[in-house]
């Protein structure tokens, strides 16, 4: 008897080219779990305005990061899924399915039912939850499998933004950049739409987010509010890295309007550099690979906004990508053990 494991990530367009992005957006942006709105009202907005307007925008975008091999995101993927494979052994089979476009969840899903696996562990690739990631993924996962006459037994990993062996992944890659050679560290997180805070607060915690206060430490009620678990992990990594108070800030990114979970990270940027910092390091611990939230977004958006402030450099610490200890951390995610 085999144990399954579905890695799963957000997804990617097949290519850069305007026709491929425009497909990925669609499928990404009608999901009701991303944009939470009236069915109609979301399929005007997206279908109408969004996707027609943004979609060869995106694609140079795309184009910036695109390698030879093709896109980051789903490179690392793979190689994340053969060392994965390597490290578990004969007894477990692992697949990479992404929430959007390909490879899909059903095609992953359907070489796993093949497989005939005893069990199933469900591994979105988020450390932190959020409905319209690790929800979105588990919700369409599930309905895959509910299709099937034999369901095997079930694990859903939902969260691991405290977990020590990604911690500890973590922090060994920042070690690489000495934080005392930077003015301030940045941890930047993909930002959300306030009213998913709430959603989710009254929904878990029976209560609601005040955005303050409420997410300086984890507590029964907070415990899957994505705006408290990205602070967690800032202050755990912050401990483990040794940064003083006051050199680093949390913030969020990739804002579409003004009603996303503050502070916004390219306002930092900018006060930053305006109060005469020239040197910024950066992390990107909402992103277990890199892509273009953090190759394009910081890499190159951000460093360009420093600079037109008065900054000189914005460092982009990488995500852990296939780092051996990644590996080492789903491995114990996935086991038990360590």
């Amino acid at each position: 008897m085999k144990t399954g494991v579905l890695l799963i990530n957000l997804g990617t367009p097949d290519s850069p080219s305007t026709a491929d992005v425009r497909k990925y957006l669609t499928e990404f942006l009608n999901d009701p779990r991303v944009i939470d709105i009236n069915p109609v009202g979301r399929f005007l907005l997206v279908n109408g305005i969004i996707v027609p307007f943004r979609s060869s925008k995106s694609a140079k975008l795309y184009q910036h990061i695109w390698t030879k091999e093709g896109s980051p995101l789903l490179i690392y993927g793979n190689k994340v899924k053969k060392l994965l494979q390597e490290s578990l052994g004969g007894e477990y089979v692992v697949e990479l399915g992404m929430r959007y476009q390909s490879p899909s969840l059903a095609s992953a899903l359907e070489k796993l039912r093949a497989e005939r696996v005893n069990k199933l562990v469900l591994l979105p690739l988020y450390p932190q939850y959020a409905s319209s990631s690790t929800g979105s993924s588990v919700q369409k996962a599930l309905e895959i499998i509910s299709g099937w006459e034999v369901t095997p037994s079930l694990e859903i990993i939902s969260k691991f933004y405290d977990h020590p062996a990604f911690l500890e992944a973590a922090t060994v890659v920042g070690k690489k950049y000495d934080h005392t050679q930077y003015d301030h560290v940045l941890f930047s997180y993909h930002g959300l739409p306030e009213r998913h805070i709430q959603k989710g607060s009254a929904h878990y915690g029976g209560g609601s987010c005040n955005m303050g206060s409420c997410c300086d430490a984890i507590v029964k009620n907070n415990a899957y509010c994505y705006r408290a678990s990205c602070f967690a992990t800032t202050r755990e990594l912050v401990k483990r890295l040794q940064i003083p108070e006051g050199k680093y800030t949390t913030s969020f990114q990739s804002r579409l309007n003004d009603t996303w979970i503050k502070p916004y990270s390219d306002k930092v940027v900018e006060e930053k550099a305006k109060a005469g910092m020239k040197r910024m390091l950066v992390f990107s611990p909402a992103f277990v690979a890199d892509c273009l939230e953090t190759i394009y977004e910081i890499g190159t958006e951000y460093n360009e906004l420093f600079k037109k402030h008065g900054g000189e450099r914005i460092q982009l610490v990488e995500s852990l990508n296939d780092h051996p200890l990644w590996i080492e951390a789903l491995k114990e995610l996935v086991t038990g053990k360590k």
